[in-house]
């Protein structure tokens, strides 16, 4: 047995509340070293001799990687602590007992061997997704890209490349006119990016929050989109850029006119005074988002600070009704802000989503007290790797890390993109244009567990790389790919049809790397990926008659370029059809 591979510590990442008086406890081990796991617990307080409270429970394996596997049991629990440990046998036989951070041949006795679980402290935070966004498709829009309000200038609108801040006058009216594609598209939920004061086309740096910029609209404008989006079911998540402001911001302007003199210094993180700014080659005097000058680091640590930008946060959802929103850079602001402002956001709408910007693995935001949700950029990295020849092991490998670092909990609502306004788009820089490997891994998005991502147009086809070409005005009408957007309208009304796509992992039933197949289960649902975009090859029939005969699926469902009467009928990704049986 590995015990330096055996992972447990008596925090709330291994030990948490899924709802009141129930704990998830988890372990990790070396993959493929252990047999069974059994939890055994008791109450801290309460003698044995008098109280027998001791119970057992045989931990599940959730998920595994290319190195671990992922151990958890539930335990109902009504107490003041909990005492616990772990009885752990490995593949051989041996067995060996974990408590308290030590490993003993021998049943721990003494409750000072056993971890430690203080139930009500650990309950002050439930790490939880809001159930509206739960398995919900989430559709980026950028404004400014998306929809004008009046007519379409062809000329302009769709004039390519793009560049930085090429202004299309795309406008919060024309997403309100959009409403009703959005909702035939099958989204859920509408993610604006920043819509506040700004002299760029992107918005992420901010000099008014407390105004929407003129070139989108009006308070009034936004305040119709969320009241008509809520009208037909449509949740709606604004950005808030709060790492970083524009150098035109109130408190900055006045730092670069007053120096150290200033009452609003602390707001931000300056080196040296008088504020240089720096260019080419020379970078500024301050902390700033990516060393760019024209964005400096707000000081979110400064009680000023934190209280306007938490003004501003509540304001609009309480004066606007807005859902909830998207934090920009999330991860490079700290843990006590979003503790702070968390409580005062959910004081005014308990089940607004708060979902952060991390481009890693992020579960230390994700427990309970901070974030809600955030942009799973694991994903985008695994399913951008695996469409571009990268091995589909691999990819499995990094869903079942996901799964295993993320409490259960959120990991419905973790937001699955291949995507974003900051990426080049799918079908340019990983298809070449080769619409069924888009459609593919649009497929395998829509039938895993989370939130699926849509950024704007990859439903119409649009195509173009980053930095900056991946933001062109929106297809419309004979300009959009009507034969992508129809699958994914097929795609999304399928998830939406089974919700037991959303929570859990599917069971790997084949994987093959030569013939880039992958066949998985999601309880009486079997999912056949060609993941090359073509069709399932001949010589792969028979194995998988055999083996779907044995599973006996209710429903298959076959992702591939085309199907005829020689091949496996199910679900083709192409034409979106569904029927019973093998072929």
């Amino acid at each position: 047995m590995n015990k330096a591979a055996i992972i447990h510590k008596a925090t709330r990442e291994y030990c948490f509340p899924v709802r009141k008086n129930t704990f998830c406890i988890r372990a990790e081990t070396q993959k493929n070293d252990v047999r069974e796991i059994v939890l055994h617990t008791r109450d801290k307080y309460l003698p044995a001799e008098k109280y027998d409270t001791r119970r057992t429970f045989v931990m599940q394996r959730t998920a595994s990687d290319e190195a671990r596997d992922y151990y958890e049991a539930q335990v109902d629990i009504d107490l003041i602590c909990l005492r616990y440990f772990f009885e752990i046998t490995d593949i051989t036989g041996s067995r060996l007992f974990f408590g308290d951070d030590r490993f003993s041949e021998s049943m721990p006795e003494d409750i000072e061997d056993m971890f430690d679980c203080p139930q009500t402290m650990r309950e002050e935070g439930f790490p939880e997704i809001p159930e509206w966004a739960a398995g919900k498709v989430v559709y980026q829009i950028f404004p400014s890209r998306f929809a004008p309000t009046g007519e379409i200038d062809e000329n302009e609108w769709y004039r390519t490349p793009i560049g930085l801040d090429d202004r299309l006058g795309g406008s919060i009216k024309g997403i309100t006119g959009k409403l009703g594609y959005i909702k035939e598209l099958g989204a859920d939920i509408i993610y604006l990016t920043p819509v506040f004061d700004s002299e760029t086309q992107h918005h992420y740096d901010t000099k008014d929050y407390y105004r929407i910029c003129p070139e989108l609209g009006t308070e009034q404008d936004l305040k119709e989109l969320v009241e008509k989006a809520h009208g037909c079911g449509l949740r709606v998540i604004l950005d808030g850029v709060f790492n970083h402001t524009s150098a035109d911001f109130f408190a900055f302007r006045d730092i670069r006119v007053n120096g150290e003199s200033s009452e609003y210094r602390n707001w931000y993180h300056i080196d040296r005074f008088p504020v240089d700014m720096g260019g080419k080659d020379k970078l500024p005097g301050y902390k700033a988002f990516a060393y760019y000058g024209g964005m400096p680091k707000l000081d979110l640590t400064n009680e000023e600070t934190a209280d306007y930008i938490t003004d501003v946060v509540c304001r609009y959802i309480r004066e606007f009704d807005i859902d909830g929103w998207r934090l920009d850079v999330g991860d490079e602001i700290g843990h006590l802000f979003w503790k702070k402002l968390r409580l005062k956001v959910k004081k005014i709408k308990p089940d607004a989503l708060l979902a952060g910007e991390a481009w890693h693995i992020c579960g230390d935001f994700l427990e309970g007290d901070e974030w809600d949700s955030c942009m799973n950029y694991a994903w985008y990295k695994a399913i951008r790797r695996l469409y571009s020849g990268g091995r589909i092991g691999d990819f499995i490998d990094t869903a079942g890390k996901i799964r295993g670092r993320y409490h259960g909990n959120v990991f419905a609502g973790l937001w699955n993109l291949i995507g974003s306004h900051d990426t080049s788009r799918f079908i340019s820089e990983v298809c070449g244009g080769d619409r069924r490997i888009l459609l593919s891994a649009a497929a395998i998005t829509m039938l895993f567990p989370g939130a699926p991502f849509i950024c704007y147009g990859d439903e119409a086809g649009i195509g173009g790389l980053a930095p900056f070409d991946n933001r062109r005005g929106m297809l419309w009408g004979d300009r959009a790919d009507k034969h992508i957007l129809n699958v994914y309208k097929s795609l999304t009304a399928f998830r939406h049809a089974h919700p037991e796509l959303w929570r859990e992992l599917p069971e790997v039933l084949l994987l093959d790397e030569e013939r880039r197949l992958l066949v998985l289960r999601q309880q009486d649902l079997v999912i056949v990926a060609e993941l090359s975009g073509n069709d399932v090859r001949a010589d792969s029939i028979d194995i998988l008659k055999e083996m779907l005969a044995e599973n006996k699926p209710e429903m298959l469902l076959t992702l591939s370029g085309s199907t005829d009467g020689s091949k496996i009928k199910g679900f083709d990704v192409l034409t979106f059809k569904v029927n019973n049986g093998v072929g």
